[in-house]
């Protein structure tokens, strides 16, 4: 097997064989724990920009099915394994993860110490990094890293947004009903418009909204709020995506507008971008949420949910807030009253909110999966609840 190397932009070097497309590339450098979805997570473009190192030491296992993408690209700029499986074992298999890797121009890296490379990142913090199958001079490839355009400030969100609305039609054919209930509206009319704002949406998010009920209109993440209020939708969903939501003021300035306007749900990037518009700050996380693994507490029941997240930045509280407390708070807004409903159960970060006199929810974590559990698909449901009560006028 070909020789290849990592550089990190603080002189780490680190040895390996070279996987999927024959090259260089050049990204953040992440760690990700989940144990399977590695292509769900490959073609997730919250992804753009960054290079993957997942935890789990054996990646390729049941291969890779065309059903099973979150978006029709590769996103993530590289990937970083410990061991890659040349024969799936899967019946819905399709393709071979190396030939994937290989076809969709993704320059990766095997045969590394995956643990003794996210050890390193928890303790340095994520930071830029070169995979090089073509060049070995550790020098050039560590001042490589180091001259890697920051994430921070940098707008990623135009490079995967669509550029023309569409209209989406798909559901999961799985979740239609639970527990015998159907969802949508309780007349039985028809399906609730919404308008998506395409940050870097998942498909599987748009395959949820279908299911429990919406009639789906996906809009690039520059379209104004104006086009929006033309558009005369019952509800608004802010979708994830990559990078730092100080990097896409534009989508902020509408959001902000769109607030009060109608019932609006944000996801992931969405939910920062929605906390900016409220006021709030953003930070940079040191080593971010990454992975299907994250225990999320409800603060409103106790419960706890095991979640999906990717994700390097996060909302900071209010200052007037008691940073420890695992209750319910209120703050204030320009708008009005909000309140903190989850947080993360690692490192106490803000993990939802929701409107007291807006309808507005907002959550950090995926409730989508793909990959990942579904303890979180009421947020789905709660969308549609709130449409329900606060009709469009």
């Amino acid at each position: 097997m070909k020789k290849a190397i990592l550089a990190l932009a603080d002189g780490t070097i680190v040895e390996g064989q070279a996987l999927g497309f024959e090259g260089e590339a050049c990204g953040e450098v992440v760690f990700n724990t989940a144990m399977t979805g590695y292509q769900e997570i490959l073609t997730d473009p919250s992804y753009k920009g960054q290079m993957i190192v997942m935890t789990c030491p054996h990646i390729g296992n049941y291969g890779t099915v065309a059903e099973d993408a979150e978006s029709t690209h590769v996103w993530t700029e590289g990937f970083i394994i410990k061991e890659s499986s040349r024969t799936p074992s899967n019946w819905r298999s399709s393709q071979p993860l190396q030939e994937y890797l290989t076809d969709h121009r993704v320059v990766a890296i095997e045969g590394i110490d995956t643990r003794f490379l996210t050890r390193h990142i928890r303790n340095q913090g994520s930071q830029p990094g070169v995979i090089s199958h073509l060049h070995f001079d550790p020098d050039h490839l560590v001042e490589q890293a180091r001259r890697a355009i920051p994430i921070r400030g940098c707008d990623l969100v135009d490079e995967v947004t669509c550029r023309h609305p569409y209209h989406w039609k798909d559901g999961t054919g799985l979740w239609p009903q639970e527990n015998g209930i159907s969802f949508g509206r309780s007349s039985g009319k028809e399906p609730f418009r919404i308008v998506v704002f395409d940050f870097g949406v998942k498909q599987n998010i748009l395959r949820r909204l279908v299911d429990v009920g919406c009639a789906v209109q996906v809009v690039p993440a520059s379209t104004s709020s104006e086009e929006v209020r033309r558009m005369n939708p019952e509800g608004i969903f802010l979708s994830n995506g990559p990078g730092d939501p100080e990097g896409v003021p534009y989508a902020v300035d509408t959001v902000r507008q769109l607030i009060g306007w109608r019932p609006m749900v944000g996801i992931c990037l969405g939910h920062q971008i929605l906390g900016l518009a409220l006021g709030m700050k953003a930070h940079q996380l040191k080593f971010g949420h990454h992975g299907a693994n994250h225990p999320v507490l409800d603060l409103r029941t106790g419960k706890v949910e095991i979640t999906s997240q990717n994700h390097n930045f996060s909302i900071a509280l209010p200052d007037t807030y008691d940073q420890d407390s695992l209750v319910p708070q209120m703050f204030e807004t320009p708008w009005g009253r909000m309140q903190l409903t989850h947080r993360s159960l690692n490192d106490h970060c803000c993990e939802g909110m929701v409107g007291v006199d807006l309808p507005i929810l907002s959550v950090q974590y995926h409730p989508e999966a793909s990959p990942g559990p579904h303890d979180s698909s009421q947020v789905f449901r709660q969308f549609i609840n709130m449409m329900e009560v606060c009709p469009s006028v």
